[in-house]
Formats: structure tokens, C-alpha cells, sequence
């Protein structure tokens, strides 16, 4: 049975801060994809809100969500992210998803 864990984090910038919420985000992307628990880490804007960005992150386990918040590139980010955006954040289980060994 799969144990992977996906976060689905939905973020949207306060007003004149989304350029600051882009670069915090990107600054996450690769010290997070270099994390040994981590399977995907994407960052996603929506056509319709530019300002409006969703993280889609895959971990192995729950063990490697916890590890992945106990990393200085998160706590940085956890320390910026209320000044720059409304955020609310999923943490999901397997229902029925497609193989992402392929």
C-alpha cells in the first residue's frame, strides 16, 4: 500500500506582493527537490490570477514531510509567508492516483 503524502498548498498574494511571493517560492524549489524524502515539488500560477499560486509537493512518507519542515529552507519560508500571502495548505492521502514511477 502506497504511503506517500501529497501537499497541495494554495497561495495568494497579499496586494503588490507577488513578485516577493515568486521569488520566495522559487527559492524553494531547489533545496527542497534536493531533499531525499522529496518525489515532486512544482510550483503552479493560475491563468486567471496571476497572483494566485499552488504548490504541488510529494513526499515519500510522513516522515519526509516532517523532515522537509524541519529544514532551514522551510523555516525561512514559514517565517515570510504570512507578510506575503493568504495561504491554505491540504495535506492528503492516497485515495486513487496514477503510478508516478512511469
Amino acid at each position: 500500500m502506497p504511503t506517500s503524502v501529497k501537499i497541495a498548498a494554495i497561495l495568494v498574494a497579499r496586494p503588490g506582493k507577488a513578485d516577493e511571493l515568486k521569488a520566495l517560492l522559487h527559492g524553494m524549489v531547489a533545496p527542497s527537490r534536493a531533499e531525499a524524502g522529496n518525489l515532486r515539488w512544482d510550483i503552479w500560477q493560475d491563468q486567471a490570477d496571476p497572483n494566485r499560486f499552488v504548490l504541488d509537493e510529494l513526499y515519500k512518507d510522513n516522515a519526509a514531510v516532517a523532515a522537509h519542515r524541519d529544514t532551514l529552507h522551510f523555516k525561512v519560508y514559514a517565517a515570510k509567508i504570512s507578510e506575503l500571502a493568504e495561504r491554505s495548505a491540504y495535506v492528503l492521502d492516497h485515495v486513487e492516483v496514477a503510478d508516478i514511477r512511469g
